[in-house]
């Protein structure tokens, strides 16, 4: 079986040695296409009908959101290749869409590559694709949604519906609404850094609290905070003040 990888980068130089680094790494099951923007990459895309992508965010004739907006890319494992862009990185971040910054670096591309090809046979490219979407044109929209992914499969969890988050090592595990659990395999600092603009705070050092799903503080209970559906989480001592004070500006303005 062949697979297929297009690489869309309106930059020649930058392109020819991409491709050159993905021919070292792949063997003849491998077939490589170029193309250098929005308009050569649909026809690319219509004719070559790739099995992973590398796009490019800026290209000549447009972006590479724009490309994904005129293109069927169902079945198809995409990564981004771009300059650091915090505010993209940020929506990569959400719908848990891979991407490589330039300069790129061989073992990150093989590593990449690696996990790409194991991924083709996943359905929910597609959805997460639109999160991506979604959270570059609607960056604080409360109906936002993000990728969640754990050993049994992939989820689309509306931010809204995020109760707490708890460390478990190396691992963060969700709580949201209905009861439902979900153990990712990130750590709890980079939840924290992706959430904050969503009103999620560090109230200890092992829990990430939706302020928007407080209820009360119990003081009889060390400092615990009641949150919606009775879960209790503790809130630090030196945490409390933040914490009251940034409920203050949620629901007072």
């Amino acid at each position: 079986m062949i697979t297929k990888i297009l690489v869309i980068d309106n930059e020649p130089p930058i392109r020819q040695a991409f491709v050159k680094m993905l021919r070292h790494f792949c063997d003849e099951s491998f077939d490589i296409y170029e193309a250098d923007g929005v308009k050569s990459g649909i026809t690319a895309m219509e004719s070559f009908k790739p099995n992973i992508l590398f796009l490019d965010i800026e290209l000549d004739d447009g972006t590479g959101f724009d490309f994904l907006n005129s293109v069927d890319y169902r079945g198809v494992q995409l990564i981004f290749t771009t300059a650091y862009n915090q505010y993209a990185i940020r929506a990569f971040e959400y719908s848990a869409i891979q991407y490589l910054l330039k300069p790129v670096s061989p073992s990150a591309l093989q590593k990449t590559i690696v996990q790409a090809t194991s991924k083709m046979n996943e359905a929910d490219m597609a959805n997460q694709i639109q999160v991506l979407l979604n959270s570059l044109q609607k960056p604080k929209d409360i109906e936002q949604k993000i990728v969640l992914k754990d050993i049994n499969g992939i989820y689309f969890v509306k931010i809204s519906d995020i109760i707490y988050c708890e460390a478990s090592g190396p691992y963060t595990e969700f709580s949201i609404e209905g009861g439902d659990k979900i153990i990712t395999s990130r750590n709890l600092k980079e939840y924290e850094t992706l959430l904050e603009s969503f009103y999620f705070a560090r109230c200890h050092h092992g829990f990430l609290v939706n302020l928007r799903k407080i209820k009360s503080i119990d003081k009889n209970d060390g400092n615990s905070l009641v949150l919606e559906g009775g879960n209790r989480i503790p809130v630090s001592t030196r945490k409390k003040e933040e914490i009251m004070g940034l409920l203050g500006k949620l629901f007072l303005g």
